[in-house]
């Protein structure tokens, strides 16, 4: 029996470059939902290395989104040089960083971030390690809330605006471009970028995954003792677990941030970490295929359900808020799913389990 996969990825290839394209005839509201679903995709791969391999549970994760994002404002807007003085006298125009400088820089300080993170919870395991992450998370969104006095870095509530759009080899892709008469749209050109780091980062993901370094976090993961009585040195590899997923999460935030033109804390709550748990849970935890599709759901279910939540809410003459029935909808709907798919959508094949027992 021949092997289908090659022709498999080629017209999957094919369909996600023209995707955009299609999305485009029902408006750019369509490929802006495409555009933030890669974005989680990439979250939720980040997400799933601490998690999914090395057994984890990271409920602040959003604390690195909020640090990238906030990265490439800082880098990329005029905010350093209006606040400081002697900021505008070395850089009177501001900061207008590199995309290539940007991406290093953001997986490098997020990773930074990570290991600060993973450090004191070294021999946290379970819930406890959970609520140590959540608080994590929230203090970053706090600190980012506060920090506009008495020294203005962050700009408080108010958030950081006039962020430079990201350009690649001159091509700007905060304009619309025109190609032989036929018109693109900006957020048609973000998803390619988005498309090529979430393509690369699941190269990453896979290349992690069958090195020693991917199935020690798997030992880890299984039994923590047994792998350090074989050897593993858990402690370095929970500190790399950690920095290696923040990463991830970093150049998310950092292409957030060039998306929008605008980043403020209300971006980064709880419920951003929590949507990015579920995403990894509900697609099937440790399964890279599973998680993206756990991301393209949950990402893209909100803006589905407002079509059903509108009419709702005009039955009701408006006594029920369509936001909190969105919420309500996409709770019954994850319930459901976890009823009927207990390990996910797209559980990872247990290894080694296949044989059946003879009687």
């Amino acid at each position: 029996m021949k092997n289908n996969k090659p022709a498999q990825w080629i017209v999957g290839g094919i369909a996600l470059l023209l995707l955009p394209f299609m999305l485009q005839y029902f408006g750019n509201a369509w490929v802006r939902i495409a555009d933030l679903a890669l974005l989680y995709v990439l979250l939720a791969l980040g997400l799933n290395i601490v998690v999914g391999y090395a057994g984890l549970l990271d409920l602040g994760y959003v604390a690195f989104y909020a640090v990238g994002a906030y990265l490439f404002a800082l880098m990329a807007s005029p905010h350093l040089s209006e606040t400081f003085e002697s900021f505008a006298a070395m850089f009177p125009n501001g900061l207008h960083t590199s995309l290539w400088l940007v991406i290093p820089l953001a997986a490098l300080v997020a990773a930074i971030f990570g290991a600060v993170l993973g450090a004191p919870t070294l021999k946290l395991r379970g819930d406890y390690l959970a609520i140590v992450t959540l608080g994590f998370g929230e203090i970053i969104r706090i600190f980012l809330n506060n920090l506009d006095h008495p020294v203005n870095l962050t700009n408080g509530p108010k958030g950081i605006g006039q962020i430079d759009s990201v350009k690649v080899f001159g091509l700007d892709l905060g304009k619309r471009l025109e190609v032989f008469g036929f018109d693109i749209s900006s957020v048609t050109l973000y998803y390619y970028l988005f498309l090529v780091l979430v393509v690369l980062s699941v190269i990453i993901c896979y290349r992690l995954q069958d090195s020693r370094i991917g199935r020690a976090w798997m030992a880890i993961r299984e039994d923590e003792i047994a792998a350090k009585a074989m050897g593993i040195n858990t402690r370095n590899m929970k500190l790399l677990a950690f920095g290696m997923g923040a990463s991830f999460g970093g150049v998310s935030g950092a292409m957030f941030g060039a998306f929008q033109g605008f980043v403020s804390p209300e971006s980064f709550s709880l419920m951003e970490s929590v949507m990015i748990v579920a995403m990894v849970v509900l697609g099937g935890i440790g399964h890279i295929p599973g998680v993206i599709l756990g991301a393209v759901l949950l990402s893209a279910l909100p803006e589905v359900l407002r079509y059903v939540a509108g009419p709702l809410q005009a039955m009701t003459d408006g006594r029920l808020d369509s936001a909190i029935l969105r919420q309500l909808l996409i709770a019954l709907a994850m319930i459901i799913i976890m009823l009927l798919r207990p390990r996910g959508l797209w559980p990872a094949p247990d290894h080694g389990k296949s044989l059946t027992q003879k009687t």
